[in-house]
């Protein structure tokens, strides 16, 4: 990419509306701007109503322009916006002049990595825009207005900064006498160690556990064939999604649907009956069921108020008890029919309903669940990039360890500087320079 070149693109979506945006971002935006309008000036940050006009002198739309001046712009060069009349035909229209003008079109996320580039923004905030066109819950949205604001760029300057004191400290005590050092040096270490320990283990852990608010939550749904999960889902979707028979392993592959329950959207699965399969295809449809419960975040165990309970109920209550960090509901289906069901078998809290009637209990019990999910102040990773980067740098620190309390300097000053690396990943490649800054500013090492 010529990062000299001045490039153009629709930011609005495709399709008809009210308005369309063009941005033009570039050393030539002003000058391209001002032909197409055949004005003489733009004030900055001024929204100027303007005729736009093509090559031939020929008005294309009444638009207004906003000049956005170097450095104070979303890339930090000049940026030009065209806020023209909706549609595809006359945003285009006026893109295309712009090529013809010398402006080149932008390739995808251009504007975003010149604004990276230009130290404007850092990688987890571009990561937080990217996520945030596509987000579709009130708390994905929440959460990544948080990153936005620099939230998770603080967290991990703060890391960093305490990794570095660690790196510019022992870097001098190779090369230099001990006496050159405050006495506590080593204990000082040692207390940042275990604080970093502690904030990278907590955000990991509350990553992992509300992973759902970026993509959704994944509620899976299982039990024994034919006691109502195909039911339970085209209920709680409002719509028929799942077949329904009375012929049981009619459901022989998991179903996900998308829907959104108060400010949160969740992914349900409908799994395939659990039960000991009497061909292949319902063998493989049972094996994904397990799969299912095993990547969900919330566990629906549906049981039929109508049947006795037998072996295979018993064995969906096996597989609960094996099941770890996951929140389960239980689910007593068909109250409206005659009770067989042994309910002292459900040790836990159950629900009573009916597919039938409401199924309000249980939407808010799942709600629940979830913004018990969502209220949390933690720090948390929007992408596996993040964790694989937090996940790398907790592992280095944690491996200092031992080298601090050897005394082996060097493989100690390793490990530091491999987990500078890492959570540097998350917002700016690590540059050496840092940790000369800390060295030399923090120590009288010319005499």
């Amino acid at each position: 990419m010529d990062s000299l070149d001045t490039i153009a693109a629709i930011a609005t979506a495709n399709g008809i509306g009210s308005i369309s945006i063009i941005r033009l971002s570039g050393k030539d935006a002003l000058p391209l701007a001002l032909t197409l309008s055949k004005r003489t000036n733009l004030t900055p940050r001024l929204a100027t109503l303007s005729g736009i006009y093509n090559s031939d002198d020929e008005i294309i739309d009444e638009a207004l322009l906003i000049y956005f001046k170097n450095p104070n712009s979303f890339t930090g060069e000049d940026i030009v916006e065209f806020q023209c009349h909706g549609g595809i035909a006359i945003s285009n229209i006026i893109l295309n002049e712009l090529i013809k003008l010398g402006a080149r079109l932008a390739n995808p996320g251009e504007f975003s990595k010149r604004a990276f580039l230009n130290n404007k923004i850092d990688l987890s905030k571009a990561e937080a825009i990217a996520k945030l066109i596509e987000a579709r819950s009130e708390d994905a949205v929440k959460l990544l207005a948080r990153q936005l604001k620099g939230e998770l760029t603080n967290f991990v300057n703060d890391i960093r900064e305490d990794l570095l004191f660690m790196l510019a400290y022992t870097e001098v005590s190779i090369d230099y006498a001990e006496d050159d050092l405050p006495a506590d040096i080593f204990e000082q270490i040692e207390k940042k160690i275990e604080k970093i320990v502690v904030k990278l283990s907590d955000t990991l852990e509350s990553s992992k556990r509300r992973e759902g608010l970026i993509e959704g939550f994944k509620v899976a749904i299982i039990g024994k064939p034919n006691v109502g999960k195909s039911s339970l889902l085209n209920k709680l979707l409002n719509f028929d999604r799942a077949i329904i028979s009375d012929i049981a392993g009619t459901t022989r592959d998991t179903i996900e649907e998308s829907v959104k329950i108060g400010t949160h959207i969740i992914k349900i699965v409908d799994t395939a009956g659990i039960r000991e399969a009497s061909d292949t295809i319902e063998r493989i449809g049972i094996e994904k069921s397990l799969s299912a419960v095993n990547e969900a975040d919330i566990i629906i165990s549906l049981f039929d108020n109508s049947k006795v309970c037998d072996d295979e109920d018993k064995k969906i209550l096996n597989i609960l008890d094996e099941i770890e960090n996951k929140e389960k509901i239980i689910v007593l289906n068909k109250i409206d029919l005659v009770s067989k069901f042994d309910k002292t078998q459900l040790k836990d809290k159950y629900i009573e309903l009916s597919t039938k009637n409401s199924i309000s209990t249980l939407i808010k019990k799942i709600e629940t669940i979830l913004d018990n999910n969502s209220h949390d102040d933690n720090m948390t990773l929007i992408s596996k990039r993040q964790v694989e980067a937090v996940e790398q740098t907790l592992y280095h620190v944690q491996e200092a360890k031992t080298p601090l309390m050897t005394g082996e300097l060097e493989f100690f000053a390793h490990n530091i500087h491999e987990a500078i690396e890492n959570i540097s990943l998350i917002t700016r490649p690590y540059e050496n320079d840092q940790m000369l800054d800390v060295m030399f500013g923090a120590f009288c090492l010319g005499k």
